[in-house]
């Protein structure tokens, strides 16, 4: 009787071990009106691995040999389709269009990721313009030393920067306007512009002082003086009287820079305000450029979510995007004179502002304002290459774990 007793206990049940032995044979069991108290369930998990006779048969293949490479198969990559497109903005105006510009350029109008040419073809290539002063300002000595014949001749620094450096377009800062400065008046930026106009026939962006209410000023002088010539308005911003200078941008036929500080929903919100007077093809966004080693992985994600979204359909967003990349000399790293394994700044600094430019590049950048002619032929140079279809030799880079510089 103790036996049975222990038996009893341990299967957890009040049931005769006669009655467990029957119920043994039956792989299941059904009751009728059967009633159990939640108190009284208790489940049994068997840790580990599954009991061999729950683990399917199979029966083990026969190693035949033992494999000396690597199974050859194809990559195909995935290809998306998406429903928004970028708009196409048109820079620079020609003679039959009512300006004087040699030729225009045209940016935007993606319909994929940045140089994602297994999905569509790269439209409208980037664009490089170079940094032009219409006063001297300090410069670092690597950038310093291409310019100084010219710094403080606008019209004779556009036109190396085109013929030498090989600049798309100029920009012109009018910096000698801001009243804490020169606080020159609109009617000297007009002559400035008008110089730099006759020395070089690119399309031209036009740079303030960063002064709201003066800047709205000289803008509005400048528009209706070159109506036609169809300049980049660089910038608008929040801060401005956005109505009164959109109308002036949309009444003389030329195109407005959005700009905002790192927040895609202040950019949505300036585009939305623009949208009352400028078509899409008249805007594009600047969303704040931070360089190398101060906030360019931040910089490169915002413009890459910025670029995804107008692609996905965000039409406040499907603007092409530019890049003040020049903000990369502002990095100290970039001309300060530092320890010898920081390398010459000459080089340092070149460096700091293409590596700034291709990183942005990647995220869908359309237009670059740079300054330093050896960054700005290697962005050229990769540029080129990424669109031009041709595959890259891997051979001379198969080896480089071993190779040396």
């Amino acid at each position: 009787m103790a036996d049975k007793k222990k038996k009893e206990e341990d299967a957890g049940l009040p049931f005769s071990p006669d009655l467990l032995e029957l119920l043994a044979k039956f792989q299941e069991i059904e009751l009728e009106d059967f009633m159990l108290e939640a108190g009284d369930l208790e489940l049994w998990m068997e840790s580990g691995a599954l009991p061999a006779q729950l683990l399917p048969k199979t029966k083990a293949a026969a190693l035949k040999a033992k494999p000396l490479a690597l199974m050859a198969t194809k990559f195909l990559p995935p290809i998306e389709t998406y429903s928004g497109k970028i708009a196409e903005v048109k820079l620079g105006g020609t003679k039959g269009e009512g300006g004087t510009r040699g030729k225009s350029i045209i940016i935007g109008g993606e319909t994929a990721p940045a140089f994602y040419t297994f999905e569509k073809p790269v439209l409208h290539p980037p664009v490089v313009t170079l940094d032009v002063f219409d006063m001297e300002v300090p410069l670092s000595k690597a950038v310093k030393m291409h310019v100084k014949d010219v710094v403080g001749d606008p019209a004779a620094w556009a036109k190396l920067a085109v013929e030498k450096f090989g600049a798309d377009m100029v920009t012109v800062h009018l910096i000698s306007i801001d009243p804490l400065l020169k606080d020159a008046t609109p009617k000297a930026a007009v002559k400035t512009v008008e110089e730099i106009t006759q020395a070089v026939d690119v399309p031209l962006v036009i740079g303030g002082c960063g002064d709201p209410v003066k800047d709205a000023d000289v803008f509005a002088e400048i528009t209706e003086t070159f109506a036609g010539e169809r300049f980049l308005i660089s910038s608008i911003t929040r801060d401005m009287d956005v109505e009164r200078c959109a109308k002036f941008v949309k009444k003389n036929g030329h195109v407005a820079l959005s700009f905002t500080p790192m927040d895609l929903n202040l950019a949505r919100e300036l585009n939305r305000r623009l949208y009352d007077f400028l078509g899409k093809e008249d805007i594009i966004m600047d969303l704040t450029t931070a360089a190398l080693g101060y906030g360019l992985d931040y910089a490169f994600t915002n413009m890459e979510r910025a670029r995804l979204a107008g692609l996905m359909g965000d039409v406040e967003l499907a603007h092409p995007m530019s890049s003040g990349t020049t903000n990369a000399w502002a990095a100290r790293e970039a001309w300060l004179k530092m320890a010898p394994e920081w390398e010459p700044r000459e080089l340092r600094g070149p460096l700091w502002e293409v590596t700034t430019a291709l990183t942005l590049l990647l995220a869908g950048v359309d237009l670059f304002m740079m300054m330093h002619p050896a960054a700005v032929k290697t962005l050229k140079d990769v540029t080129a290459k990424l669109v031009s279809g041709k595959k890259a030799d891997t051979s001379k880079f198969a080896n480089w774990v071993s190779l040396k510089p």
